[in-house]
């Protein structure tokens, strides 16, 4: 099990915490063993503590193991979401100007997702999509799809690069 450095930080001043109450308190029973001869009793109200701190702990942990199993369904739902994005314009036609054509693939992290295709005509327009499996899809592929691919897995590989 792993804990982030914030978890960590919380523990260690709980540690630190409990270090400097037993400190006190025996500080405390020893000081009043000398001036009065009387024994002190603090096993009591230390085990109190100690108790009302190992739940405290207990609690945490639980949190801690908790947040753990989100984290991990998040970034399963991260790593499924359309997070990839290549454009690619173009005129389809020679009589056809403006670049109104294009190839846009939307694909998650591991490369699967669609990449959609619109040609733009003189007289109209027609929309393709084909599905994409870790980067290739098993229809074949233009120029410009296969580029609009290509662009998608850049900007995940870069965007992965600037994570780490």
């Amino acid at each position: 099990m792993t804990f982030s450095p914030e978890t960590l930080s919380r523990l260690v001043l709980v540690a630190i915490g409990l270090a400097a109450l037993a400190l006190a308190l025996s500080a405390l029973a020893s000081g009043r063993r000398r001036h009065n001869q009387e024994p002190v009793v603090v096993d009591e109200i230390l085990h109190g503590i100690l108790d009302d701190q190992s739940n405290r702990i207990s609690r945490l942990e639980s949190a801690v193991r908790a947040l753990a199993g989100t984290d991990r369904r998040q970034q399963f739902d991260i790593e499924g979401a359309v997070r990839n994005v290549g454009l690619v314009r173009y005129d389809a036609f020679e009589d056809v100007g403006g670049r109104l054509s294009f190839s846009c693939a939307l694909l998650d992290d591991r490369g699967t997702g669609v990449v959609m295709t619109s040609i733009n005509g003189r007289h109209d327009t027609r929309v393709y999509a084909k599905p994409v499996s870790k980067g290739h899809s098993p229809y074949s592929l233009s120029i410009e799809e296969e580029e609009a691919i290509r662009k998608a897995l850049e900007s995940g590989a870069e965007r992965a690069v600037t994570a780490t």
